[in-house]
């Protein structure tokens, strides 16, 4: 296999256009792709034609605009190439202005209350910043997606409008210190999570073919417990699955990294290399789509939700995040003496005051009610937002914030093992910290509360508009003082002093930590609805109108949509789990207790001892009523919801949810009695622990 040449061959990336536009269509390009100017729409029919003649090169018989709605998937509409010329021949075409734009239906999409049904128009607009791609023999063009009258209905525009934001402010900090750059670029490395299970046995499954999760199951003999499965021996079956989606996300242009089991039993990571935030993003949507495809080729199915079993790890979406000049430098590396780095002080600065006073949109930007099941449980960072720096900048922040000289640094700047024959390794500036939300790790900052399943869009989003907005504050200030360094060590240690409270190196699932959190002001929202009611809390609808990201009304949608998702998740895992008590678990549960009776009635009919028989018939009796019990009780619940989503949420997580673990818990302890020969699915220890 010849990597290099396969890398990218289905994408119309910056090597094609190299070779395939004229040399002033392409830097007309470029200077969009690199620096963020407006497309000139006279290269836009050379675009698209040197875009049609590469794909049908390809065997590309359609092509989409290919676009991320508020559902947090993707979306397509294909049309083919084929035309008509004037005397009535068939061509295959496609014309700068189908390239710029196209027009789905928006009217079926979640919009929260920003279209009705009766105003169906929408339009996917080119982004000419995150490259065409073909999938199934469909050229696929990436695209952003608003209404008819301009309201965006999309995750990729508030993301391409932050990271403008964050260029801009982050452009005049690096002037302060007589610095030029052109662009400054959000850049991310997003580690996905997931898990693998036989198919047979996700067909088998109800709740998982429908919700992504088991909402039923007694815990295996065995689970994660033996530490055994984290960066073990992969599987042949596994390793096959991964070099397979290797050779698909490499095609499609995407740097695949790193690959290895994760800790829960059948749980695996897959890690890229960085990009900007806007191809990342793109990307990682890609992933979640091939890693499904892929899966089934290879007896799989892919399981992208937060917590698809209880008693084991969840998956999260570490969300690796930094700062990059347009010709590369890092403006989050503190170098060799961090302390005497003024401008990575400041950015370092920013990112505190960022977080700590956008700490309910950050905890917002990963809301959903599979991730409440993950966030808190020994698995993943609490829902308190802290951010861990490591002790060496810590340190560099005590002296700063003391006002006095910096210590020095570390001893040693390696690790020596203790044994002659092995290296002495390289000691970074921080640990890592894995109860840690947001943590520094050495040049970037490692955002680790994202759901599996997320589309990172909105995280990044929350994150660049917040630092944008630091960055901006300190610019106005800094621009204007008289001694420029006097101005500085005075801004950064006043900001230091005020957001020290954010700042946790510790163990943040102790209790100890929600006291002090608690005590320094820090929020803990453990439920989505808690901490969603805040998203458009004043300073927030402010923070984004000042950067030109989100109007009021676009945040009020938001909301409306993502109260609403949750309600609807629950709503569905509510039924899902009625339909599958009622059909399966409750007639297999009560054959088992007939076919026990009969065994007494025969037992005694012959004279023999039947103890265990009846003491099994009469636990299995009572746990069937109870079930039944508490499956009515979950019905009336649902019967119950109110219409008002905000209401509807919170009456979700205060009364569904407890009604369905109610009703789990007698399922489950049935399961453990009922003889396997009549459980109507597969069990954790045989979907877990598939040969």
């Amino acid at each position: 296999m010849n990597v290099p040449e396969m890398f990218g061959s289905m994408v119309f990336n910056d090597n094609v256009m190299r070779e395939m536009l004229p040399k002033k269509v392409y830097q007309s390009l470029q200077e969009t792709m690199v620096e963020g100017k407006a497309l000139d729409a006279d290269v836009a029919d050379i675009v698209a034609s040197a875009m049609k003649e590469w794909a049908v090169g390809k065997g590309a018989t359609h092509f989409t605009h290919w676009f991320q709605p508020m559902t947090g998937i993707t979306a397509e509409k294909h049309d083919s190439f084929l035309t008509v010329d004037k005397n009535g021949c068939v061509i295959m075409d496609f014309s700068g202005k189908e390239l710029i734009k196209g027009e789905p239906d928006a009217s079926s999409f979640p919009s929260g209350g920003l279209r009705a049904t009766f105003e169906a128009r929408g339009y996917t607009a080119w982004d000419p910043t995150s490259y065409a791609f073909i999938k199934d023999d469909t050229l696929c063009i990436p695209t952003a997606f608003c209404s008819y009258t301009g309201q965006i209905l999309d995750k990729k525009t508030p993301l391409l409008r932050s990271m403008d934001a964050i260029s801009v402010q982050a452009v005049r900090a690096l002037a302060l210190f007589g610095r030029s750059a052109r662009r400054v670029i959000a850049t991310i490395g997003s580690e996905q999570e997931y898990f693998l299970i036989d198919r047979k046995d996700y067909a088998q499954r109800l709740d998982l073919r429908l919700t992504g999760r088991t909402l039923l199951g007694a815990p295996a003999a065995k689970g994660q417990e033996m530490e055994d499965h984290y960066f073990g021996s992969i599987r042949p079956r596994v390793k096959a699955f991964m070099a397979d989606l290797d050779e698909e996300l490499w095609k499609l242009g995407i740097t695949a990294k790193t690959e290895h089991n994760e800790v829960a039993p059948c749980q695996h990571e897959m890690a890229p290399i960085y990009d900007n935030a806007n191809r990342a993003t793109d990307a990682n949507q890609l992933t979640m789509e091939v890693m499904r495809k892929v899966a089934e080729r290879h007896g799989f199915a892919c399981l992208l939700h937060e917590k698809p079993f209880e008693g084991i790890n969840g998956s999260g979406k570490h969300n690796n995040w930094a700062l990059s000049t347009d010709d590369g430098e890092n403006l989050l590396d503190p170098g060799r003496t961090p302390e005497a780095n003024a401008q990575f002080l400041l950015f370092l600065t920013a990112v505190i005051k960022a977080v700590d006073e956008y700490q309910d949109l950050l905890r917002i930007s990963v809301a959903s009610a599979g991730n409440d099941h993950r966030l808190g449980a020994n698995e993943a960072p609490p829902a308190i937002v802290s951010i861990f720096v490591g002790d060496e900048l810590e340190s560099v922040i005590d002296s700063i914030v003391e006002g006095r000289p910096a210590a020095g640094g570390r001893s040693s700047n390696h690790l020596d093992i203790g044994t002659g024959v092995l290296p002495k390794l390289a000691r970074d500036n921080s640990d890592r910290n894995r109860t840690s939300p947001f943590a520094f790790t050495g040049n970037k900052f490692e955002f680790r509360m994202p759901g599996s399943s997320f589309n990172i869009a909105c995280t990044n989003v929350m994150l660049n508009t917040a630092v944008a907005d630091a960055l901006k504050s300190f610019c106005d200030e800094l621009e204007s003082a008289h001694d420029f360094t006097a101005c500085l060590n005075a801004l950064v240690r006043r900001e230091l002093s005020r957001h020290r409270r954010i700042i946790f190196n510790g163990n943040g699932y102790s209790h100890d930590w929600e006291v002090e959190a608690e005590r320094r002001g820090l929020s803990n929202y453990r439920r989505t609805p808690e901490a969603l009611v805040h998203y458009c809390d004043s300073k927030n609808v402010e923070l984004f109108a000042r950067h030109g990201v989100y109007t009021r009304q676009e945040m009020e949608s938001r909301l409306e949509i993502s109260l609403d998702e949750y309600r609807k998740a629950i709503h569905i895992e509510a039924m899902t789990m009625i339909e599958m008590i009622r059909r399966q678990i409750l007639p297999a549960s009560l054959r088992f207790s007939s076919s026990l009776a009969s065994s007494v009635q025969l037992k005694d009919g012959i004279g023999v001892a039947a103890n265990a028989d009846k003491a099994l018939c009469a636990k299995a009796s009572a746990l069937c009523d109870e079930l039944l019990l508490k499956t009515d009780e979950l019905e009336e619940c649902i019967a119950g919801e109110p219409q008002d989503a905000q209401e509807a949420a919170f009456y979700a997580a205060d009364r569904v949810i407890p009604a369905m673990e109610a009703a789990r818990a007698a399922s489950d302890r049935l399961e453990a009695i009922v003889d396997r020969s009549f459980w109507p699915i597969p069990t954790y220890s045989e979907i877990l622990f598939y040969s």
